[in-house]
C-alpha cells in the first residue's frame, strides 16, 4: 500500500472492502463529495489473468478525510453496523447528499440513514437535529426525537415545527 500525505496526517483511516468495483466506487464518491480527490489508484498489471487492469487499491480524500479502498473480493460485504455520519448545515445540504448517495440503486432507511449503491451505510444529519434534541427543555427535545423517529430523510422544517409546538 502506498503511504500518502492525507493518511499520514490522519491517525486512523477507514479501509473499505469492495468486490471488483473499486474504480467505480472511487469515481462515485469523488463525484458526490465536492471537496475530494483521488490520491492514489493501483491497477493490477495487464498480465494478471481474468482481472487485467482492474483497480486493486485506491486512496481518496473526501472533505479532508482519507479513505483506502481495496478490491478484496466477495468474502465480506458492508452492513449498517458501520456507517459514516455526514454533518449538514442546511436542508439543501441534506437533500444534496441524500439524493446523490442514493443514486444508482441506493436504499433509504430510517432516521436519516441510507445505504449507497455499494451497500455502505451513511447518516445524513443536519446540525439542527442535535441542537434541537439537546435542548434542556425535555418536552421540546422529546417532541423533536418523536418527529425524527417518523422520518426517512431528516426534514429540518418538520423538526423545528415539532420543537416550536411542544
Amino acid at each position: 500500500m502506498a503511504t500518502n500525505e492525507a493518511s499520514a496526517q490522519q491517525k486512523i483511516t477507514p479501509f473499505l472492502w469492495f468486490n471488483g468495483n473499486v474504480e467505480e466506487a472511487v469515481n462515485f464518491y469523488t463525484s458526490v463529495f465536492k471537496d475530494s480527490k483521488i490520491v492514489f489508484m493501483h491497477h493490477l498489471p495487464g498480465e494478471t489473468p481474468g482481472v487485467k487492469g482492474r483497480a486493486l487499491t485506491a486512496t481518496i480524500v473526501l472533505n479532508g478525510m482519507a479513505f483506502m479502498l481495496l478490491d478484496g473480493g466477495p468474502m465480506y460485504t458492508f452492513n449498517p453496523s458501520v456507517s459514516f455520519f455526514v454533518h449538514c448545515k442546511t436542508q439543501n445540504e441534506v437533500d444534496y447528499y441524500w439524493d446523490n448517495l442514493l443514486a444508482n440503486g441506493g436504499k433509504e432507511s430510517r432516521c436519516g440513514w441510507l445505504q449507497d449503491q455499494f451497500g455502505l451505510s451513511w447518516q445524513i444529519i443536519p446540525d439542527a437535529l442535535g441542537q434541537l434534541m439537546g435542548d434542556p427543555d425535555r418536552k421540546k427535545a422529546g417532541a423533536v426525537m418523536n418527529a425524527m423517529m417518523g422520518m426517512v430523510k431528516i426534514d429540518v422544517a418538520a423538526l423545528q415545527k415539532a420543537y416550536d409546538e411542544a
